[in-house]
């Protein structure tokens, strides 16, 4: 633990108890030392999944004056939230991208609805305090006085536009780049950090900056902080570098992420991405179930708070504590009642042999039964889309058994065991290969789905319930180190594995106590440099 001249946050284990304090460094050290407790210091962070007020018509062309009285309800809404969100200790929050401006813009219609950002040399700069330094800052200056109100760092995502030089860069025809922008303001309303959003998605009203960002800002509360926005997680630059090359255990995105099942869900990549990087995670997604669009939460390597409702319009403010320290074990709480997710770390040694070697083989016997699914109706192996790429299956029409499939370089390996035989048709799949619908990236995918239906052609369609426990044992012989573990049980619900990890030449994960029906056990990995 660093010692800091400021008070922070602790969560103690003492006499078989746990209790949490606010007080001087200096005074905890001492207790530490003379009564030998264990103490974990400790944030509490604030993401808002919000049903945002919507431009009915984003491509019609408007003024200044009615693109603020637009934008002035979803920051009513904001200040709104970071009052509540200050009534539970939170220290920073997070809000969506495109939270405040909506979405489906041209490079026209949007520039009412752009803020005028200034160039770094000028900052810092506080907009709530010195609100005539520039003009066109309307939304900056109402961020800033909100911060300032809650005494909470602020992070928001909304539309700048930014002076271009042609001597530095070459420039759009009208002189000027909008950016899909997120800021910083820290808990007196100060501009501290602003990043460009790097990987656009289907965003013409908006440029890819010119030069890579990665964006680092500190907080008294914890290390550095690092940012990110939608789509950018599933690419090296800003995300790995930003990670890797900063140091970065804690990480903020603002998304507004539109979930695609069976193996992109919101809190899937998001659970995944805290696990596989070992980070801290404050991820605030907009709420619009006619888009897809829920799924936000507050992920440390070993906890997830978070919500995913596509029943209902509602919005939702999470609050939880994260440890500033990421590697540190301790159970944290939450105070909205949230999935939890188990946090059970198995220990024991890698086991890879199927516990009745004869379900390797063709003759049934009890502990190897076949499925209520005939196998004359299912080929052992067979081609289907999922994501919109072509995976190899081979469908598990058994109680239990172990099964292999290979495509090209990767070859994925799954022991299982189901608690019951059902009609519910599960498959295993391998893909290597280049994804090139909707953004173009290279992928190795190990993945256990349960199919649509029956037939072979529904594996990789969306499903949201099962019944089916399955404890399994996945594991692949990778070609990369970067790869994030997805687990989902039925109703959309997060599960931690048990553990995961390499074991030789293969990378594996666990989850061998589960309670609830499978729908997807997968292991998805990037090839950044294939791309």
């Amino acid at each position: 633990m660093t010692k800091r001249l400021v008070q922070v946050s602790w969560h103690c284990k003492w006499n078989n108890g746990t209790v949490n304090m606010i007080l001087p460094s200096s005074i905890f050290y001492l207790i530490i030392v003379l009564s030998n407790v264990h103490c974990m210091e400790y944030y509490v962070a604030a993401v808002y999944e919000h049903n945002s007020v919507l431009n009915p018509n984003p491509a019609a062309l408007t003024d200044r004056i009615s693109a603020l009285r637009f934008m002035s309800k979803n920051l009513d809404i904001y200040e709104e939230q970071v009052i509540a969100a200050a009534e539970k200790g939170a220290q920073i929050i997070v809000f969506p991208e495109d939270g405040i401006h909506g979405f489906n813009y041209s490079r026209q219609s949007i520039l009412p609805y752009l803020d005028f950002l200034p160039p770094d040399h000028l900052l810092p700069w506080n907009p709530c305090l010195e609100p005539h330094k520039f003009s066109d800052t309307e939304i900056l200056q109402r961020l800033s006085c909100i911060a300032k109100k809650g005494k909470m760092f602020l992070v928001a995502n909304l539309g700048t536009k930014v002076l271009c030089d042609p001597l530095i860069y070459p420039c759009p025809s009208d002189g000027r780049f909008h950016f899909n922008t997120d800021i910083v303001l820290d808990d007196k309303g100060t501009l501290i950090a602003r990043y460009f959003k790097q990987n656009l998605y289907f965003e013409y009203g908006f440029d890819v900056p010119p030069v890579v960002q990665n964006v680092v800002f500190d907080t008294p509360f914890a290390s550095k902080f690092g940012i990110l926005t939608c789509f950018d997680i599933l690419f090296y630059e800003p995300t790995v570098s930003l990670i890797e090359k900063h140091n970065v255990k804690h990480v903020i995105y603002p998304t507004a992420w539109m979930n695609q099942l069976p193996l992109l869900s919101a809190i899937q990549i998001q659970r995944g991405f805290a696990t596989g990087f070992k980070i801290n995670l404050l991820a605030a997604n907009i709420h619009h179930t006619t888009l897809g669009m829920t799924g936000s939460g507050i992920y440390s390597p070993s906890n997830s708070f978070y919500h995913y409702d596509m029943m209902t319009e509602n919005s939702k403010l999470i609050v939880a504590r994260l440890p500033v320290n990421p590697s540190t074990d301790m159970s944290l709480g939450s105070d909205v009642k949230l999935s939890p997710v188990n946090n059970y770390v198995h220990n024991d040694p890698v086991q890879f042999l199927p516990t009745h070697p004869a379900c390797e083989k063709e003759e049934e016997t009890d502990t190897c039964s076949r499925s209520v699914i005939e196998d004359h109706i299912l080929p052992s192996v067979f081609h289907a889309e999922m994501m919109y790429d072509n995976f190899t299956f081979i469908s598990l029409s058994r109680k239990e058994g172990i099964v292999h499939v290979c495509a090209r370089r990767l070859c994925c390996y799954l022991n299982y065991k189901k608690d019951v035989l059902s009609n519910e048709f599960y498959a295993l799949g391998v893909f290597d290969g280049l994804h090139t619908v909707h953004g173009t990236y290279s992928l190795q995918i190990c993945a256990v789905v349960k199919c649509g239906g029956l037939k072979p052609s529904t594996c990789g369609h969306e499903v949201t319930y099962a019944s089916s426990v399955i404890n399994f044992q996945l594991w692949g012989n990778f070609s990369t180190g970067y790869i994030f573990p997805l687990l989902l049980t039925s109703n959309v619900t997060l599960v931690l594995p048990h553990h995961t990890g390499w074991e030789g030449k293969y990378y594996h994960m666990h989850a061998n106590k589960m309670s609830s029906g499978l729908v997807t056990g997968a292991l998805y990995g990037r090839l950044y440099d294939e791309d």
